[in-house]
């Protein structure tokens, strides 16, 4: 059976990028048959506001989307928030040391960037990590000084077949170097938590933005080495602003909040989405179960989606 899943972080309300992504995951499940799960990324305490995760459930089934399994329902692979998860993320981090994996790092971010073999990775990543601590010897006073934890990260490129982009390849080591998985708070860091938890939750098919693509073959990565099996990947494209910018509050009003709150009907909320990925006519307005049977991935345009003022104010009604 295919499993599904939609993984937000309570960091803010859900903008129309993020609404795209988990109506798309959910058709993806829905149109299979399958079982859909929402899982709440938590780990980044100094970003979580209170409030934010029930509002971003309300919004999603505002929207018209419904879940199997989640921190308000329940299910057979609870809990549902990572923060509640930190013994399955200690667990593989132990299996990783053990194989000789991990390292403790005590480079801070401004060590890192001024390197001079550092240059700029991922977005997520921020500059390439020199290894300055790899094959350093444990030193006095180091169990007094918090570390964070890296993965030793293997030469060459790491291949996969994604449900939409075709064959995508990326080379961890030259783009990022070893990465964290534990920072030095003691926080599982996300590559590692999404790994763990997509695995434990069994989760076969991962529908997510184009810009975790680069993510992927880290993650593949840690898959190998906890010897886990990793689901199918899509990733959609991203949702832009008419600057080439991701779609953000200075493009206007583009949250489901402010759309709910300007009176917008989630009819016509579903159908716009479902017209920028080729699954509803322009202007339709359109529920969202009524897009189940629509459902097909090379109906998904593999490019962004660039979204202007006027489409905008079409959809809050103005």
């Amino acid at each position: 059976m295919v499993r599904g899943r939609f993984a937000p972080s309570p960091t803010g309300r859900l903008h129309l990028g993020n609404a795209r992504t988990a109506l798309l995951a959910w058709l993806h499940a829905r149109a299979a048959g399958g079982r859909f799960a929402v899982r709440v990324e938590d780990l980044d305490r100094a970003r979580v506001r209170p409030g934010f995760m029930q509002a971003q459930l309300d919004d999603l089934r505002w929207l018209g989307l419904d879940w199997d399994e989640g921190p308000d329902v329940g299910g057979p692979h609870a809990p549902y928030l990572q923060s509640a998860r930190q013994a399955d993320y200690a667990a593989a981090m132990a299996r990783l040391e053990a194989a000789g994996l991990l390292y403790p790092c005590f480079c801070s971010r401004r060590e890192i960037a001024a390197a001079a073999s550092a240059p700029h990775g991922p977005a997520d990543e921020g500059p390439r990590y020199p290894g300055r601590c790899r094959e350093r010897p444990p030193g006095p006073g180091d169990a007094e000084r918090t570390a964070a934890l890296r993965f030793r990260v293997a030469p060459g490129r790491v291949g996969f077949r994604d449900l939409l982009q075709g064959g995508v390849a990326f080379d961890p080591e030259a783009e990022t170097g070893d990465f964290v998985v534990r920072r030095k708070d003691g926080v599982a860091a996300y590559q590692l938590a999404v790994v763990v938890d997509d695995a434990a939750m069994g989760i076969t098919h991962v529908v997510r933005g184009a810009d975790l693509l680069p993510s992927t073959a880290r993650q593949l990565l840690l898959y190998r080495a906890l010897r886990l099996d990793p689901p199918a990947f899509l990733h959609v494209p991203l949702m832009l602003g008419a600057d080439g910018e991701r779609l953000a509050k200075r493009h206007g009003a583009v949250s489901l909040a402010e759309l709910r709150e300007a009176g917008a009907a989630p009819a016509r909320v579903a159908g716009w989405l479902a017209s920028t990925c080729g699954l509803a006519a322009p202007g339709e307005e359109v529920e969202a179960r009524e897009l189940v049977s629509r459902f097909a991935v090379e109906r998904i345009p593999r490019g962004p989606t660039v979204v202007d003022d006027r489409a905008l104010e079409r959809l809050r009604g103005a």
